[in-house]
């Protein structure tokens, strides 16, 4: 007779870089139902939003997430400049682009070494990161940091890109491009990667848009949706194609993220190539009115910001949704089925950031 059991995952695991927290129902070893318990690390950020003034916000939303803060500044940017009809200069729009594509290659071999690390691959796991220390190098000598930029500003960005640098960085991303070469195809080829991720934590597509996935979870799943397809910053002028695989399973979002750090480096070089001439920040005067929601892509999908306004320096309210907290109901749907061995892996194939879902 089977034995049912229900036992904690998390919100301490070896395999976890975030602390989630799952109370799962195992019968021998199979995973038959899953419950979240969030707010494990609530940091009261969005209230924190209203008691700053509107300036002092762009420093406070980049500590959300640190690998995506730069996305959160711009999101929370362009909601200041839309309420403020704040017009960006076209040199601040493509140098957002290109921090924002290497946040996202800098985020998906950060998440492409942690899945090495979950099947004890380590060599591979530090191999990764290493390739990886090369974009976050170019972050500190473009913005100044390696995570936390502070390199956009409303109004634009802070932080201009000098001649010189920008031969560093080409020269730096075909470096890294030619490095991903070699080991992806491996990785992505391996029986013991497959065996792990081919068939485990099935998402079709109904359940992906009934369940409301974003980003490379609702892709693996066949959706063509991303939000740098509404011509954000310059994407509109860039023709971009969001990648797609149809299997929407563990290996199909690897394969995904491991398409899209290779469709990231061409994006950043092509904005770096097309850069106009000019200035890359314009002076910001008076406070915002009204209420806007903003979207963007995040590496890990859809960021949505919520601003209202009240004409002073302080905001009258501040949310934020975050790629996790959408994919939290679709985990839920992939977990029953997999046996027990498989659970890390599933989890982790949603890319899972807690401080992000729980601010």
């Amino acid at each position: 007779m089977a034995t049912r059991i229900t036992a904690p995952f998390g919100p301490q695991h070896p395999v976890l870089p975030e602390p989630l927290h799952l109370n799962i129902t195992y019968e021998d070893e199979k995973v038959v139902s899953v419950s979240p318990a969030i707010g494990y690390v609530h940091r009261g950020i969005e209230k924190a939003g209203e008691l700053n003034e509107y300036p002092q916000n762009v420093f406070l939303v980049e500590r959300v997430c640190g690998i995506c803060s730069f996305m959160h500044a711009m999101t929370y940017c362009q909601g200041i400049e839309d309420l403020m009809n704040i017009e960006i200069t076209p040199r601040a729009k493509y140098l957002r682009v290109f921090y924002s594509e290497l946040s996202r290659v800098h985020s998906h071999l950060l998440w492409l070494g942690l899945l090495a690390d979950a099947f004890g691959f380590e060599s591979l796991f530090m191999r990764y990161w290493a390739i990886r220390e090369k974009v976050v190098d170019m972050m500190e000598m473009t913005g100044g940091h390696r995570i936390i930029l502070s390199a956009c500003a409303i109004g634009g960005i802070r932080r201009d890109i000098t001649a010189e640098q920008i031969k560093i960085v080409e020269q730096t991303l075909q470096e890294v491009r030619q490095e991903l070469d070699r080991i992806t195809p491996v990785v992505m080829n391996d029986y013991t990667v497959k065996k792990r991720t081919v068939g485990k934590g099935i998402l079709t597509q109904e359940e992906a848009i009934t369940y409301g996935a974003v980003g490379p979870v609702l892709r693996a799943s066949g959706v063509a949706q991303d939000m740098r397809q509404t011509g954000y910053a310059a994407y509109g002028e860039m023709g971009f194609e969001p990648i797609v695989e149809n299997d929407g399973d563990s290996y199909a979002r690897a394969k995904v993220r491991a398409r899209e750090a290779y469709q990231s480096i061409d994006l950043a070089l092509e904005a770096l190539a097309r850069l106009p001439e000019g200035e890359a920040l314009v002076k910001v005067k008076g406070n915002p009115q009204g209420e806007t929601i903003q979207r963007v892509e995040q590496p890990r999908g859809e960021l949505l910001y919520y601003i209202k306004a009240n004409g002073t320096k302080n905001l009258e309210r501040l949310r934020i949704r975050t790629p996790t907290f959408a994919h939290v109901p679709s985990l839920l749907k992939m977990l029953p089925g997999n046996e027990m061995a498989d659970v890390p892996v599933v989890i982790l194939s949603i890319d899972p950031c807690i401080s992000c879902t729980e601010r």
